[in-house]
C-alpha cells in the first residue's frame, strides 16, 4: 500500500491515521513543482485529479478524497478505534464530520492558498472559516475530540486544516475548545512521527 502525499498538505491526515492504525505502507512524496513521483512518473498517472491524498492499494486500486481515504484507513485496524463500527449511527456522524470539514472548512482555507484570489475574496473565506470553526466550538462542548473521548480520523483531518492557520493569517484564538483539541492532537506520537516523516517543524 502506498500513500502519495505533498508536504504539509491535507494528505498529512492520512499519514497520521496510517501510523495510528499501525498499517504497513510506503509514503511517496509528490514533487510540488514538477508534480512527479520518485520513479519519474507524472503524478496524474496515479491520480488524474492531480491532488492528494491518493492511497494505492496492494491490488493496484487507487482511492482518492479524504472522505473515502480516511474511513478506509480506519477500517484497516478496527481495534485502533479511529472510526466507529460501520453501520452504526456514530459511523454516520463521523461521515458527517468528514463531509463538513471537507466542504466547509478545508474549502475556505483553499481560497487563502490561491495567490490570485482578490483580498476581498480572502476576507470572505476568513469570515466563513470563523463561522465554521465557531460551529465546531459549539458542538465540542466538554468533549475531548469531535466524536467524544476517542481520537478519530476526523480529528486528524481537522488538525491538519488548522495547522495552516498561522501561515495564512487566520486567527482562531477566540475558539479555546478548538484550540485545545488542536494542541491535544498535535501532542500525539503519531502526529509527531508524521510531521517528522514529512520534514515539518515541531
Amino acid at each position: 500500500m502506498k500513500l502519495y502525499y505533498l508536504q504539509g498538505a491535507c494528505s498529512l491526515a492520512s499519514l497520521i491515521s496510517l501510523i495510528e492504525a499501525g498499517a504497513k505502507f510506503e509514503a511517496v512524496a509528490v514533487d510540488r513543482k514538477t508534480r512527479k513521483v520518485p520513479d519519474g512518473r507524472d503524478y496524474n498517472a496515479v491520480n488524474p485529479k492531480g491532488y492528494v491524498p491518493a492511497l494505492e492499494l496492494d491490488d493496484g486500486e487507487v482511492l482518492t478524497e479524504n472522505t473515502a481515504v480516511l474511513p478506509y484507513i480506519a477500517d484497516l485496524n478496527p481495534g485502533a478505534k479511529l472510526a466507529p463500527p460501520a453501520g452504526t449511527l456514530a459511523r454516520f456522524r463521523l461521515q458527517e464530520w468528514l463531509g463538513y470539514l471537507n466542504s466547509e472548512v478545508h474549502k475556505n482555507f483553499s481560497t487563502l492558498f490561491n495567490p490570485s484570489a482578490p483580498e476581498a475574496m480572502k476576507q470572505i473565506a476568513k469570515d466563513n472559516i470563523a463561522r465554521r470553526v465557531g460551529f465546531i466550538e459549539q458542538k465540542l462542548g466538554d468533549q475531548s475530540f469531535l466524536m467524544g473521548e476517542n481520537f478519530s480520523v476526523a480529528d486528524a483531518y481537522l488538525y491538519v486544516i488548522l495547522s495552516w492557520r498561522q501561515k495564512l493569517g487566520v486567527d482562531l484564538s477566540q475558539f479555546p475548545k478548538v484550540t485545545a483539541l488542536y494542541e491535544r492532537v498535535r501532542a500525539r506520537p503519531s502526529v509527531q512521527a508524521a510531521r517528522k516523516a514529512e520534514g515539518l517543524d515541531g
